[in-house]
């Protein structure tokens, strides 16, 4: 008998999978929306929303409201080709909403007259930097052992989560089976990210054909008010926060030009969060990049190196180095992934420890904090740890999660590692307190 039913349901399978593929000798039109994501527009009045159909449709269209949909906006169609051998299209729909009213939770659903998604809801940020916002934050997650991501589904449809930030390495890889492992990756990611704001910066399993899965299929607006994907910066309560691409360093197809025009967006990125009213203003200033400048991990990725390129810079030049311009600076706090594993370093400039103090070494410390949490879940699986590992390296932990981190206010900002491996046990935290920011604050 069971055998009888596993050939039904085969032959079901193949004759359904026949019908809708074809009709009648017509090939089906698939103007269905589907991976719905969300974005930050550049105040807490905005929200974009991104999402994909195999087929073009009449309009780009978002229906929403605080109860009911009513209220529509319409936005823009691209056609993006994937660089692989079958050269499949997709059409990637953008519709930014504006004049929303801070902290209000809407209802909506994206597509057009060809066919509607499903409703989904997000709640907007609120204005001003008198607030905690939170975040859960990862890398390197992938639809192959994607642990994280039935917690992340649960956690962030009961609402504990403002912004999620994704510090690279997706899907594993997007471009793989000609895009349908990001087709198929941005599906599982829709109960997470049509919900809540999915900010991401960029890692090397994004590379082929030049990035161009990342950066079409994905909304991040700068402060022009143009998508760049690749680097771009946006404000959440008392926090500044700075994504960019590591990858310059590693892909000579991208050349000099990237490497320079983004090492001299950083700095007068760095210098306007900087000037005393912004500082003031916002004071936490934290940066996302997906290759870490340290860690003790045994392979031979570059943060494993003394001389590591991303902290140092181009081999010989010693040039476009991004720990001495973010110490410059005064960034407070820098994530990481990459390695898959969650690594918490002590206060670290120049391979020395600069603790607050001994009894509180995230006190009023004297260089900023890098924590790496590339333990997601991929193909890949976990990597493992130095037998000895270097001073700067504060906590060590070679399993399956996510962080959570949570901005108290102005001074205090708090951070934990969640392993699912241990059925969601907190195997991890990290209190930083700062009474200064800024460069002073190293003095």
């Amino acid at each position: 008998m069971y055998f009888k039913s596993v050939i039904v349901f085969l032959c079901f399978y193949a004759c359904a999978h026949t019908v809708f593929s074809v009709v009648n000798d017509q090939p089906v039109v698939n103007t269905q929306p589907e991976q719905v994501h969300l974005s930050c527009g550049n105040s807490p009045t905005e929200m974009m929303v991104t999402w994909v159909t195999m087929d073009p449709t009449n309009t780009s269209t978002v229906e929403y409201g605080l109860r009911k949909l009513d209220h529509t906006q319409t936005g823009t169609v691209s056609k993006f080709v994937d660089g692989g051998s079958e050269a499949r299209v997709l059409f990637i729909h953008r519709v930014l909403l504006t004049d929303l009213k801070p902290n209000t939770e809407y209802v909506y659903h994206c597509g057009s007259d060809d066919g509607w998604s499903a409703i989904f809801w997000f709640t907007t940020l609120k204005t001003g930097t008198d607030w905690s916002p939170n975040f859960a934050i990862f890398g390197d997650l992938g639809n192959v052992n994607g642990q994280s991501i039935p917690r992340l589904q649960e956690e962030v449809q009961k609402n504990h989560f403002d912004v999620l930030l994704h510090v690279g390495d997706i899907a594993y890889n997007m471009d793989t089976d000609n895009a349908r492992v990001g087709d198929e990756f941005m599906r599982q990611m829709e109960p997470i990210a049509a919900y809540v704001p999915y900010m991401t910066c960029v890692g090397n399993h994004e590379y082929a054909y030049n990035f161009s899965n990342y950066v079409n299929r994905f909304s991040m607006l700068n402060q022009e008010r143009e998508i760049n994907n690749l680097f771009y910066s946006f404000d959440v309560g008392p926090a500044h926060i700075i994504a960019f691409s590591t990858e310059f360093y590693f892909y000579v197809n991208y050349g000099w030009t990237q490497i320079v025009h983004q090492y001299e967006w950083l700095e007068n990125e760095l210098k306007k969060a900087n000037l005393p009213e912004n500082r003031a203003e916002r004071p936490w200033i934290i940066t996302m990049g997906h290759r870490p400048m340290y860690c003790s991990t045994d392979d031979s990725d570059d943060c494993t190196h003394k001389e590591s390129i991303i902290r140092k810079g181009i081999p010989l030049l010693g040039a476009f180095g991004l720990e001495d311009l973010f110490y410059k600076y005064g960034v407070d706090l820098e994530l990481w992934a990459h390695e898959h594993v969650y690594e918490r370093m002590w206060p670290v400039y120049d391979r020395k420890v600069y603790n607050g103090s001994l009894d509180a070494p995230y006190t009023n410390p004297k260089a900023p904090v890098h924590i790496i949490t590339g333990s997601a879940g991929c193909q890949e699986k976990l990597d493992p740890f130095v037998p000895n590992p270097p001073p700067w390296s504060a906590v060590r932990i070679s399993d399956y999660g996510f962080t959570r981190m949570k901005i108290y206010n102005k001074t205090h900002l708090y951070m934990e590692q969640v392993s699912d491996d241990q059925n969601g046990r907190v195997v991890d935290k990290m209190l930083l307190i700062k009474e200064k920011h800024g460069p002073e604050a190293w003095l």
